[in-house]
């Protein structure tokens, strides 16, 4: 049992232009070996685009990548012809499989962020596919939506792997339940001090092992993207 605390200041930080991640994982040049992974997760980015700024085509293979939009619009187009944007309040779930190239740009109209997670799949060499879902029914009051896998129409194609997104309102509590692994990161807002730690500002997160279920409290208006694995 354990929880631990990932602060937005601890995160590996990589700019160029018209975009800042910030990687709560080793990626790339950035490499801590006690943040390797957490279960299936092994990418955990946070993206701001400048408009029309992002990521040219490249290619993925056996990966889950699940992507939100917190704001802005994300331009996607990929090798299985699919082409669009996904816009604030929605998701799609990339299954790379046997392998797929694709694009990530913010569109010409302005700035994008979104939160990208990578899972490794239970599966690998499979086909290929692209799906997308909405966040929209996660209002204050409605405590945390599933979202993505837990029998959600959007598979994740990792057992015991589920994906949901609470939006509390000022003083709400939010039960996180129990589960082998939680990731639960605070995209927008703020969480009152607790008896785990001190407030958690956007971009901190607690990651839980093997914990019984635990109440937040938002301190302001407070968007969460919670993960599960059993």
């Amino acid at each position: 049992m354990s929880v631990d605390i990932r602060r937005s200041s601890s995160r590996f930080v990589e700019r160029e232009q018209g975009r800042r991640t910030q990687h709560a994982f080793s990626f790339g040049e950035h490499y801590d070996p006690a943040w390797l992974s957490f279960g299936p997760m092994v990418c955990h980015d946070d993206h701001l685009l400048g408009s029309g700024r992002g990521f040219e085509e490249h290619a993925h293979a056996d990966l889950a990548i699940v992507t939100t939009v917190l704001s802005g619009s994300l331009a996607h187009v990929d090798s299985l012809g699919t082409e669009g944007a996904l816009g604030s309040g929605e998701v799609a779930v990339l299954s790379a499989g046997a392998g797929i190239r694709h694009s990530e740009l913010a569109t010409a109209d302005g700035a994008a962020r979104f939160v990208q997670v990578w899972l490794r799949p239970d599966e690998v060499g499979v086909a290929p596919t692209y799906v997308r879902g909405s966040t929209a029914a996660a209002v204050p009051g409605a405590g945390l939506i599933p979202v993505a896998g837990g029998g959600t129409e959007l598979a994740l194609g990792v057992a015991g792997a589920s994906y949901g997104v609470a939006r509390l309102g000022a003083g709400e509590t939010l039960v996180l339940p129990a589960a082998a692994r939680l990731h639960a990161y605070v995209a927008s807002g703020a969480l009152l001090r607790s008896s785990m730690a001190e407030p958690l500002q956007a971009g901190d997160a607690f990651c839980f092992t093997d914990e019984p279920d635990h109440a937040v409290t938002a301190a302001v208006p407070t968007e969460l993207l919670v993960w599960t694995f059993a």
